[in-house]
């Protein structure tokens, strides 16, 4: 059985809760600076919408270490396979941030090398993304080399049928794929209780013959570290992962949506005092290794 229990690391207030993964500073200072980055971008894109210069657009504020937790454990070769609302996944697997604005200018994609920078073209149509996240892995096997392809998408999704579709192939091929759910408990206004009867995520793993896992999405060590765990077991042959990671938006699901309309105030707070990059930051602190100064100059 999967566990309800969502494997975390460090705590909202930057305290270690497990023993020390023993990680290389240089990676939390990478994530950290990532994870700003992320979210300035973030919030320009939106006065861009706002301003009427970038089309309709779907906000990440709050999950930066969903993204760039995972983003940062997979190898520069491996590709990503994202929805809508992976622009810190895909800055931070090498797409340059001028094609991204581009696509979302609504200008013509031929700057979107998808071969050059190993990350697919946004794709809105939910989940129909992870059947060709499968198919590609599989392929990529079948050429002889340990490629990972890492899929991602909501917890809406999963009630769709090209969800089911990719996640049934992957279980029978034993493909190199690692499917990756931010779950933040909202399909666009519906609840997570509304679209689904499954107590988790993760367990829907099981059914396809493999294994799912629960990690706290607002822990991007915790995201970090049960992603390279999947990625390192696939590239191995061993086959695919499900990781299911809660996590929570603070705006609106798209520039278009009223989240006041199905949510409270209170439950936003409740979910900013576990923030991703409070939290690293607290952890840094503590251990004497924040370069504020490092994360100012990527925000500028």
């Amino acid at each position: 059985m999967v566990s309800r229990e969502a494997i975390q690391i460090i705590d909202p207030a930057g305290d270690l809760v497990t023993d020390d993964p023993g990680l290389d500073p240089t990676i939390y200072q990478s994530m950290y600076k990532s994870m700003v980055l992320a979210r300035e971008l973030d919030r320009r894109m939106l006065a861009l919408q706002r301003q009427g210069r970038i089309g309709p657009y779907a906000m990440l504020e709050g999950h930066e270490a969903v993204q760039i937790g995972s983003a940062m454990a997979l190898r520069p070769d491996d590709f990503v396979f994202p929805s809508y609302r992976e622009h810190g996944v895909q800055v931070t697997h090498g797409l340059p941030l001028e094609v991204l604005l581009a696509y979302w200018k609504g200008l013509p994609n031929a700057g979107w090398d998808m071969g050059k920078y190993k990350n697919a073209i946004v794709t809105v149509p939910i989940a129909t993304q992870l059947p060709h996240a499968v198919g590609f892995s599989y392929f990529r096997r079948l050429q002889g080399d340990d490629t990972v392809a890492a899929g991602y998408f909501g917890d809406g999704a999963t009630s769709e049928v090209d969800f089911h579709s990719g996640m049934n192939f992957a279980g029978v091929w034993k493909t190199p794929t690692v499917f990756i759910c931010a779950n933040n408990l909202y399909a666009i206004s519906v609840p997570y209780g509304k679209q689904t009867a499954s107590a988790t995520i993760a367990q829907k793993a099981q059914a396809y013959g493999f294994e799912g896992i629960r990690v706290d999405g607002m822990d991007p060590v915790a995201v970090y570290l049960a992603t390279k765990r999947a990625v390192d077991k696939a590239r191995r042959g061993e086959g695919p992962t499900l990781v299911e990671a809660l996590t929570y938006r603070y705006g609106p699901h798209a520039t278009a949506d009223d989240p006041t309309l199905y949510r409270s105030n209170d439950e936003v707070e409740e979910w900013r005092k576990k923030d991703p990059i409070d939290r690293l930051r607290r952890f840094l602190e503590k251990r004497g290794e924040l370069d504020e100064r490092a994360a100012e100059k990527v925000a500028m």
